[in-house]
């Protein structure tokens, strides 16, 4: 004959949970603390991994950030984040007051524009792929622009022939245009409501969902220990120079 299961409660009385909450919330208040103080005197962005490694083990670091961020909301200086980076910002509504001269502000040519939105939404991927989707060649020299700005980096080689560069998105480019992940960034229905798309666009057209994933794809493979400048081998000879921004065709 079997035996019935036994239900086994275990009561926590009202002193002992108050005691538990009590001391959750003094390790919750330490690590916002610890992230406060870490954030404050770091010169640059602080990773997630980082502020763990700093903190005691087990503290709740995401609960401490989003505490963090909701304390400084209202302020001066808040907290943001882009990618799995921290780091504190003047609040954006304050930018007239800390305005105290006039940036000459370099605007990039419509090639390196429709060339960083093509690397933002298929990275990773290469100049080949790139030219596929512009239906038109571009220059080195675009390329070279939009890594020395720090919005794009080189990620790694394609396992194809010529093992061509892969290229995606930085941390610098979400802080750039005010993103947390290359997620936010607007799919087709938030494009057509701005109006960049007018008529009736192919049956099978879509955006695709961006990731920007650090992690190698099975169709890379890492950048080699190669001498800088180099790496961009597989460029004809024509276009090896110093072209003029926005030099190329549009």
């Amino acid at each position: 004959m079997a035996r019935s299961a036994v239900r086994i409660e275990f009561v926590v009385d009202d002193g002992a949970r108050e005691e538990l909450e009590a001391r959750a919330e003094a390790e919750l208040a330490e690590a916002t603390r610890i992230c406060e103080a870490l954030l404050f005197a770091a010169e640059a962005p602080l990773d997630e991994a980082e502020l763990a490694r700093r903190l005691p083990e087990g503290a709740p670091l995401l609960a401490a950030l989003e505490r963090l961020r909701a304390d400084y909301a209202p302020r001066g200086v808040n907290l943001a984040r882009a990618g799995k980076k921290w780091f504190f910002r003047t609040s954006p509504d304050l930018a007239y007051a800390l305005t105290h001269k006039q940036v000459e502000e370099k605007k990039l040519s419509r090639a390196a524009i429709e060339t960083l939105a093509i690397i933002a939404y298929h990275q990773p991927t290469t100049r080949a792929e790139i030219e596929e989707l512009r239906g038109v060649a571009i220059s080195k020299g675009t390329l070279d622009v939009l890594l020395e700005t720090g919005w794009v980096r080189l990620r790694g080689r394609r396992k194809a022939p010529g093992r061509p560069i892969t290229y995606g998105t930085t941390d610098q480019f979400l802080m750039h245009f005010g993103l947390e992940q290359i997620g936010d960034l607007p799919g087709l229905d938030e494009l057509k409501a701005t109006g960049l798309f007018e008529g009736r666009l192919p049956k099978d057209f879509r955006v695709p969902q961006p990731t920007d994933d650090t992690a190698l794809r099975d169709d890379e493979e890492p950048l080699e220990d190669e001498t800088p400048g180099l790496l961009d081998f597989e460029f004809p000879e024509a276009e090896i120079g110093e072209p003029e921004v926005g030099a190329e065709e549009e």
